[in-house]
């Protein structure tokens, strides 16, 4: 499994901001163009958006202006978020099909990568034939714009477990759908990473790295937000997620940063995203070997190798059965 191209999420380039907030709070008040030139310094190779600050972006520039600061900084992968509603009839139906519709539209001109969609934010139960249905006009619809639809995971969700994200990919499968990992979901709704054995490939879209605290901070909302913390400095076990995504045979090229917290939020992009990208590109390596013993020996060697990897990685293999 080779080192994926880094994608800098949304929040790990747009400074302050207030996530699922107003539109106008949850823009970026950061220029495009100086995110664009953090995220490539640092050596990401893609970029995410989110529709409130992709409407804003677009008073400011046109579509063509957009795609050639993208193309300025050599950013390839670009992401659009945050889609809810879509399970939904009346007003609310309405207003995700028409939101949907002005992203395929953008991420036609811009050459997008993917739309990350999200489940039933209430939690509330929805028949699987219906979510299958719903799921696989999203995907038909993208297809013809040649995106693909993302669909996370989350603990507070209706759909909080693999089995259930499953259910809703497979049985719509469209080849250009599938599920979002993001370690953080699986690790706070207390999914084994074990579990993504259960998943084809072909269905697993691309996955979050990062880290958090032993103990949820606050709800998890707030926790999610606000709390995350770069590879390596928490409590998550990310070398073993990277173990499972490679027993899975995960073969995609696309991993996202996503690092959501008051830190970020007070810096501008050029000191946030070096580090968020050194720490991702750890996280998708610390496994070594195949996926990228060098690196890890370059960490040890600065005396940035997280030590909690150290004692997971004892703490595995003294599990392991003895040949």
């Amino acid at each position: 499994m080779s080192l994926p191209d880094l994608i800098a999420s949304y929040w790990t380039v747009a400074g302050k901001v207030v996530p699922l907030g107003p539109p106008a709070e949850e823009a970026s008040r950061i220029d495009l163009r100086e995110r664009a030139a953090a995220a490539a310094a640092a050596g990401f190779r893609g970029m995410g958006l989110m529709y409130s600050d992709l409407k804003q972006i677009l008073t400011r520039h046109d579509l063509p202006d957009v795609r050639a600061i993208l193309a300025d900084h050599d950013i390839r992968h670009l992401e659009f978020e945050f889609l809810t509603g879509w399970l939904e009839d009346g007003a609310t139906g309405a207003a995700a099909n028409a939101m949907f519709d002005e992203l395929l539209a953008a991420g036609t001109a811009l050459g997008a990568r993917h739309i990350k969609i999200g489940p039933d934010m209430n939690a509330r139960d929805w028949p699987l034939a219906h979510m299958v249905e719903r799921f696989a006009a999203l995907c038909a619809r993208a297809e013809r714009a040649g995106l693909a639809v993302a669909l996370e995971i989350m603990p507070w969700s209706n759909l909080r477990t693999i089995d259930q994200g499953l259910a809703v990919v497979a049985g719509a499968d469209a080849p250009n759908g599938g599920l979002l990992l993001d370690i953080w979901h699986l690790a706070r709704g207390g999914v084994p990473y074990s579990d993504i054995r259960k998943i084809p490939a072909r269905l697993i879209q691309y996955v979050e790295l990062d880290d958090a605290a032993p103990e949820v901070v606050g709800t998890l909302i707030e926790d999610t937000l606000d709390r995350r913390l770069l590879c390596g400095e928490g409590a998550l076990d990310v070398p073993a997620f990277v173990r499972e995504l490679a027993a899975a045979r995960w073969a995609s090229r696309f991993c996202r940063s996503n690092i959501a917290n008051v830190r970020c939020k007070k810096r501008r992009p050029s000191r946030s995203t070096r580090r968020c990208a050194v720490c991702a590109r750890a996280g998708a390596r610390a496994e070594g070997q195949e996926l990228g013993q060098e690196l890890e020996q370059g960490l040890r060697a600065e005396g940035r190798w997280p030590q909690l990897w150290e004692r997971q990685r004892r703490d595995a293999n003294s599990k392991s059965p003895k040949a």
